[in-house]
C-alpha cells in the first residue's frame, strides 16, 4: 500500500510517496502554482499522482504553532483536506512542527547550495512529513 505525503505551503505543494511496504518515503516533485488559491491544476496533479503511484491515501502536513494550536496556516490545510477529500481521495492532517527545519538541516549537511535547496525543500519536508507518519504506524520513532 503506497501513501502520499503533502506539504502544503502558499505557493507550492511538495510531494513524496511511500515504498510499497510503507516502511520509508521518497520525494517526487513539488507542484508550483503562481497564485495561492488557484488550486485546480494542483488538485488535478495530486489526483494523477495517486492514480500513477496507486495511493490508497494521502498525509497532508498540518502546520501547528509549537504549542499545539492551529493558526491561519493549519486551517488553510484543513480547507485543502477538505477539498481533496470531495475528489474521493483519504486524507490523514499530520502534525507537521519543525518539518521544514528539519529537512534545511538535513540538505545544509548533505552541502546542498543555498539554491538548489530551495528548489527541493518543499519536498524535503513531504519526505519528513509522510516519514514520521511511517514510522509512527510501524511503531516505531
Amino acid at each position: 500500500m503506497r501513501i502520499l505525503g503533502l506539504d502544503y505551503g502558499s505557493k507550492t505543494v511538495g510531494v513524496a510517496v511511500s515504498d510499497p511496504l510503507g516502511m520509508t518515503a521518497q520525494g517526487v516533485e513539488t507542484i508550483c502554482r503562481k497564485e495561492e488559491n488557484k488550486l485546480r491544476k494542483t488538485c488535478a496533479r495530486i489526483e494523477e499522482l495517486v492514480r500513477e503511484y496507486g495511493a490508497e491515501k494521502l498525509v497532508l502536513g498540518l502546520p501547528k504553532h509549537m504549542n499545539g494550536d492551529i493558526g491561519v496556516r493549519g486551517q488553510i490545510s484543513q480547507k485543502f483536506a477538505k477539498m481533496l477529500e470531495e475528489h474521493d481521495i483519504t486524507v490523514h492532517l499530520w502534525d507537521e512542527r519543525l518539518t521544514t527545519v528539519s529537512a534545511e538541516r538535513i540538505l545544509i549537511q548533505g552541502n546542498v547550495s543555498r539554491k538548489k535547496r530551495k528548489k527541493v525543500i518543499d519536498q524535503m519536508a513531504a519526505v519528513q512529513i509522510l516519514q514520521s507518519y511511517l514510522d509512527r504506524q510501524n511503531g516505531g520513532f
